[in-house]
C-alpha cells in the first residue's frame, strides 16, 4: 500500500500542470514591478499622430497596455515593444499569450533588427471583452509588414528575432486596455 501511494505521489509531482511540458518556456512573466523595464511605448506621435499608449505592471501582476487610439493627423496606432532580450526562438516554435482584452483585435509583432526598425513580422489576435484567453501564434505564420503593407516574400528567420511587441491599429478611435499575464514559447 505504501508503495502504491509513493507511485501515485510521484505521478502527481511529475505531471503537475504548473510544470513546463516538453520545451515550453516563459519568455515574460510580470510578477515583479521591474518586469516592465524592457517594454517601451511607441505611438503614432513619431509620425505626427495623437494616439497615446502606456505600459505598466498592474496590481494583479499583469502587463497592462492601455491608452487612447486617435485617428487625428493621419495617426492610428499605439504599441508597446520589448527589446534587448535574448529570445532564442526557432522555426516551428509557437508563441503563447495569456491575455484579457477589451474585445478589440491586436497585432503581435516580431522584429529581427536590434533597433526594431525595418520589417515587423505580424499576426493579429482577437480578444474577448473582460475574459482571459490563450492565444497561440506559430512563428512560421508571421507575415512581414512595413508601414501597413504586407510583404509575403520576406521570410522570417526565427534565430534572428531580436524583439517583440503588441500593437493596436484597428482604425477605431477611443480608449483601449489589454492585460498580458504571460508570454511563453512552446515547440508543439
Amino acid at each position: 500500500m505504501a508503495y502504491l501511494f509513493f507511485l501515485l505521489l510521484s505521478f502527481v509531482v511529475t505531471f503537475s500542470p504548473a510544470d513546463p511540458v516538453g520545451n515550453d518556456r516563459i519568455l515574460f512573466a510580470f510578477d515583479k514591478p521591474d518586469a516592465v523595464r524592457v517594454w517601451q511605448p511607441v505611438n503614432d506621435g513619431v509620425m505626427g499622430g495623437r494616439s497615446s499608449g502606456r505600459v505598466k505592471v498592474n496590481q494583479y501582476k499583469n502587463l497592462e497596455f492601455s491608452g487612447n487610439l486617435s485617428l487625428e493627423n493621419n495617426g492610428g496606432f499605439a504599441s508597446v515593444r520589448a527589446r534587448g532580450v535574448d529570445l532564442k526562438m526557432e522555426a516551428g516554435d509557437t508563441i503563447v499569450l495569456r491575455v484579457r482584452g477589451d474585445g478589440r483585435d491586436y497585432n503581435f509583432n516580431l522584429y529581427t533588427q536590434r533597433n526594431l526598425g525595418g520589417y515587423s513580422y505580424r499576426q493579429t489576435f482577437k480578444t474577448t471583452k473582460g475574459e482571459w484567453v490563450e492565444v497561440k501564434l506559430p512563428i512560421d505564420k508571421f507575415v512581414a509588414t512595413w508601414r501597413g503593407r504586407n510583404y509575403q516574400n520576406q521570410p522570417l528567420v526565427a534565430s534572428q528575432i531580436a524583439g517583440l511587441g503588441i500593437l493596436l491599429g484597428d482604425k477605431k478611435p477611443g480608449g483601449f486596455k489589454l492585460e498580458v499575464e504571460s508570454i511563453s514559447l512552446t515547440s508543439e
